[in-house]
């Protein structure tokens, strides 16, 4: 049989691959080994794209639903203890739910669904959340209760049921709370807890290699990892997917090279990859609620969607070999290479 050059380097990589299987099953092989045979087999990898703050005002949340409906996200999560939430949702609705609506649970804005009363260890004298700053300030000194934490998401993860009609399939946190403690395993115990399919849950967690070679928020990202193997590790424990690695976290100025998007694309390694995004239109109504006088931060929302929507970033998509996957069939392949 004559085969051209890249027909021979199809037939080579397949029989390269078929010939480790019998080695181990998938899921005990080191990562690299899996990442090499899957491009040697032309084995697409996985991609997620996950729109966080779904909710959280009217310009954002436009924003959100103008990317979705180009095709460039996967999902996005909903805070339900916002102003906005209803409007956000009834939206989506009538957009024809053209992507995933997961769960955002918030313990930093606005206020809580619950009576302040009934979790004074959350919030201000004004009946808010506690800033980030704060929050996790009283969270090191114990001064979170776990017994009010418990009962705030038990009531947010109804009120998301309420409002979607059914429980959340992707949850990942407002701010990363959830992977510090007490909030840490007083959600994924929640989540394992949840009736049907095991929700898929963000690991927050970088390489080292990007870590180094990406700039932007580079000591946050590192503490964020150290946090995040450890709720990685918990959340696997109690049976709830997730990806590899997320890619995305960044100081709001570096969002204006061009390269922003693509960058992240063309080094992060891995076989199931999730990218987290803030897109959306400068939103007036979060300068006094999330970013109190930071208008760059409002406008970062802006660069992000502008990138998303370009042809060079799902150019990039495809020259790195991903192919972007709804949750359900994120879960199903990870349970399946698993077995």
């Amino acid at each position: 049989m004559d085969y051209d050059g890249a027909e021979k380097g199809r037939f080579l990589r397949t029989i390269v691959f078929v010939l480790s299987l019998p080695i181990a099953n998938w899921a005990s092989l080191p990562r690299c080994q899996r990442y090499l045979l899957m491009i040697m087999a032309d084995t697409p990898r996985k991609l997620m794209i996950v729109a966080d703050d779904f909710g959280i005002g009217p310009d954002t949340d436009r924003g959100i639903l103008e990317v979705g409906l180009a095709g460039r996200l996967t999902a996005t999560v909903l805070l339900v203890n916002t102003p906005y939430c209803e409007a956000a949702v009834e939206s989506w609705n009538d957009a024809g739910r053209p992507f995933v609506v997961g769960w955002h649970p918030n313990l930093t804005l606005d206020s809580p669904i619950l009576p302040a009363k009934d979790v004074p260890s959350l919030v201000q004298p004004d009946g808010r959340f506690w800033p980030l700053g704060q929050f996790l300030k009283r969270a090191m000194r114990g001064k979170l209760n776990i017994v009010e934490i418990a009962a705030e998401l038990a009531a947010q993860h109804q009120r998301f049921i309420e409002l979607i009609g059914h429980p959340p399939r992707v949850v990942n946190s407002h701010q990363h709370t959830s992977i510090f403690e007490p909030v840490r395993n007083t959600l994924i115990d929640l989540l394992a807890r949840q009736k049907g399919p095991k929700p898929y849950l963000r690991r927050v967690q970088e390489q080292k290699a990007l870590l180094l070679g990406i700039p932007g928020a580079r000591i946050k990202r590192t503490l964020l990892t150290h946090f995040g193997k450890k709720a990685a590790i918990a959340a696997e424990a109690k049976g709830l997917p997730g990806a590899e690695w997320l890619i995305g976290v960044t100081d709001p100025p570096c969002t204006a090279d061009e390269k922003f998007w693509t960058r992240w694309l063309r080094k992060v390694r891995g076989d199931f990859v999730e990218l987290g995004c803030h897109p959306g239109y400068s939103d007036a109504t979060l300068l006094v609620r999330d970013v109190p006088g930071k208008k760059y931060d409002l406008i970062r929302r802006e660069h992000e969607m502008r990138l998303l929507l370009r042809d060079d970033f799902t150019t990039a998509i495809n020259e790195c070999h991903f192919e972007m996957v709804p949750p359900r069939e994120y879960q199903s392949l990870r349970l399946a290479q698993a077995a």
